[in-house]
């Protein structure tokens, strides 16, 4: 099984690069999208039926902004948008497709970069969204959650580090939040799991020659329950083309029965 996640900063503007036709070569069984910056009366029959494609997406209700999404090759026993919180769910954060034992969600945390008020939204996600996590992690089901976390977890994850302990993004009480669903919890940062090498990073600025110079963060993440986990095998940040100001994250498991 191969999944991919990827923030496309806009699907009609990733459509209009080459996602579309990039993603029909790849063998991917599912994909999880996040900031779609649409409603799905702005989306094209390409990008809402994409060939051989199911397709699930929860918009945001503010135009422009936000919203997740889901391709599957195989349709999904069950479809949940929205985690049931008004707050969050009005900015279309949370997709959820389940294939019998399997659950594969497609997530996209605020960016508390734009000021207090934004870092307070996020805040407010991490408080609420971990007793989810808790609550999925007992329930004896696979989960897989792709997406963009807006979070370095350690300082290998981005290259300036140093510069970024204050800021949003990389400060102590969300790296602790990480941590905590990892070491606590049980989740594992199924890239890590698979690669452990420096330099590793799905996110640039555009500012000041970030992606020429490699200067970026690690905040795109599959994170799964252990015995999913411990059957991925390969992991790729996909470089070769640009999409949006994020790489796609590709990560190929065996067989997980579901």
């Amino acid at each position: 099984m191969q999944i991919i996640t990827l923030n496309v900063n806009g699907v009609r503007a990733a459509t209009r690069k080459g996602f579309l036709r990039w993603l029909s070569a790849q063998p991917a069984d599912i994909v999880c999208m996040q900031e779609l910056k649409a409603q799905l009366a702005d989306l094209s029959h390409d990008i809402l039926k994409p060939s051989g494609y199911y397709s699930f997406f929860h918009c945001a209700e503010r135009k422009g902004y936000s919203g997740v999404g889901i391709y599957s090759r195989k349709k999904p026993d069950k479809v949940i948008e929205g985690l049931g919180i008004d707050e969050i769910d009005q900015e279309g954060r949370f997709i959820q497709a389940d294939f019998g034992n399997l659950s594969v969600i497609s997530i996209y945390l605020p960016s508390g970069s734009s000021g207090n008020h934004r870092q307070a939204s996020k805040v407010f996600f991490m408080e609420k969204f971990f007793p989810i996590l808790k609550t999925m992690i007992s329930s004896g089901r696979d989960i897989i959650l792709c997406g963009d976390w807006n979070i370095a977890h350690q300082e290998i994850d981005l290259k300036n580090w140093r510069a970024n302990r204050t800021n949003s993004g990389f400060l102590p009480e969300e790296r602790a939040w990480l941590t905590n669903i990892f070491d606590n919890l049980g989740f594992v940062d199924v890239f890590r799991k698979v690669n452990p090498e420096p330099d590793q990073y799905t996110w640039w600025s555009n500012r000041g020659q970030a992606w020429a110079k490699n200067v970026g963060w690690r905040i795109d993440y599959q994170i799964a329950t252990p015995e999913v986990a411990h059957k991925a095998h390969s992991a790729t940040i996909y470089k070769d083309e640009r999409f949006s100001d994020h790489a796609p994250l590709i990560i190929n498991y065996d067989d997980i029965n579901n």
